[in-house]
């Protein structure tokens, strides 16, 4: 990543030095990749203002971030034309407490939520695939339950999060799909639990289906007192220093408990920033931006000595959420069912995406965020800049020239 920083430096200090330049170039950099985003975010949202103040006319953005690879370096020497989205849905799960020497007389939350776990693990209803490309199916990133130590009594609450990536999926799609999942496994898990009980009399907790909510939902049969009681809980906890996925599951649990609902029953939600799927699109900017790019990775071993591909996504989440082609009214349905959404997110009311043509051209290496985590420095060096350069050079001049 400093890698593609350096490129970009350079690439702005020999710009600067070209006589009559056919046009700008900005150059931004955040120091919080791994703060929620915090300040992409806040960079995107800044871009309006930044051109109006300075009569700037936005053509394309190049995202600099770096590709890991492997092989033999093919699939680092690419330029991206979108970036993968990345959701993060979450499953808040009430069972019903009994003592552990009784556990027919109780719902395990735990149990409920390992159930729906095992269920959206790998799952094909949440793995989007990328043309003749294999998508990456979804896996769980985090599961605990409510108890704040040991006792014998069953847990009455569990939550599960889950990393869930797309390419043209709204969070829309996908968190249908979770849901349908969710209740899926529960039912599963009710029917197993029947069929491992067979008691004459039938087992209360299992008589009926497990309902499911969404968070908004859950947040609709609250009344004027309990939701500004939540605000002001929700807004309590917004300064601390616990993780995203954190506070929601104790706004959930707040939430749950001001709706004097009881158990069992599943809350279906998101737990962090969302990084949407950028694509390309069909604008007049979008498409010179493609075709310039597509020639350069053409020409590229004759040019620079070095073959770079045209891949259509960046395999990891990155800035381009943020600042490229993405649907910004899909967020709706994140922000009413995020329930840090409002004091920790923070995502602005307007112009939270720029919005822009954008594009990934950055170095390439091996073993990311290990000890052994390297550069290959003659691409980066030697052949990156140039890619770059030729890039904006020809981004700057005159459509049709």
């Amino acid at each position: 990543m400093k890698a593609g920083l350096a490129a970009g430096l350079a690439i702005c200090a020999d710009f600067a030095e070209t006589a009559n330049a056919a046009g700008n170039l900005l150059f931004i950099a955040v120091p919080d990749e791994e703060n929620n985003s915090a300040g992409a975010r806040k960079a995107a949202h800044s871009l309006t203002d930044i051109n109006e103040q300075h009569g700037l006319d936005l053509v394309a953005a190049v995202n600099l971030d770096a590709i890991a690879d492997d092989g033999d370096g093919s699939k680092g020497r690419i330029i991206a034309l979108g970036t993968v989205g990345k959701l993060l849905p979450t499953a808040y799960v009430v069972g019903v407490p009994t003592h552990s020497g009784f556990p027919l007389n109780g719902i395990n939350a735990a149990a409920l939520t390992a159930s729906i776990a095992a269920r959206v693990e790998w799952a094909t209803e949440l793995t989007e695939h990328c043309g003749s490309s294999p998508g990456t199916p979804p896996s769980l990133l985090g599961i605990r339950d409510g108890k704040p130590g040991y006792d014998v009594t069953t847990p009455a609450t569990a939550f599960a999060t889950f990393n869930v990536l797309s390419y043209r999926r709204t969070p829309d799609e996908v968190l249908d799909r979770f849901d349908r999942l969710c209740a899926e496994a529960a039912s599963n898990f009710q029917r197993e639990l029947t069929r491992r009980s067979q008691p004459q009399d039938g087992i209360a907790n299992l008589a009926r289906p497990v309902p499911l909510y969404r968070f908004e939902t859950l947040v609709r049969r609250l009344g004027p007192q309990e939701k500004d009681r939540l605000d002001v809980y929700s807004a309590l906890i917004a300064d601390g220093d616990l993780t995203l996925p954190e506070k929601c599951r104790l706004i959930t649990e707040e939430a749950w408990g001001l709706s004097r609902l009881t158990g069992p029953g599943i809350v279906t939600g998101f737990g962090s920033i969302p990084y949407l799927p950028t694509n390309l699109s069909d604008a007049p900017g979008a498409m010179r931006l493609k075709a310039i790019a597509m020639q350069i990775a053409r020409e590229s071993a004759e040019r620079y000595g070095s073959a770079i591909a045209c891949a259509d996504y960046f395999a990891g989440i990155s800035d381009m959420s943020f600042f490229g082609e993405a649907a910004e009214s899909s967020l709706d349905i994140v922000a009413r069912n995020t329930p840090a959404w409002k004091d920790s997110v923070r995502w602005p009311l307007r112009h939270g995406l720029a919005n822009v043509p954008t594009v990934n051209i950055g170095p390439w290496g091996r073993d990311y965020h290990t000890p052994l985590e390297r550069l290959h420095t003659h691409y980066a060096f030697n052949v990156l800049p140039h890619v770059i350069r030729d890039l904006c050079a020809s981004l700057l001049l005159p459509s049709g020239s």
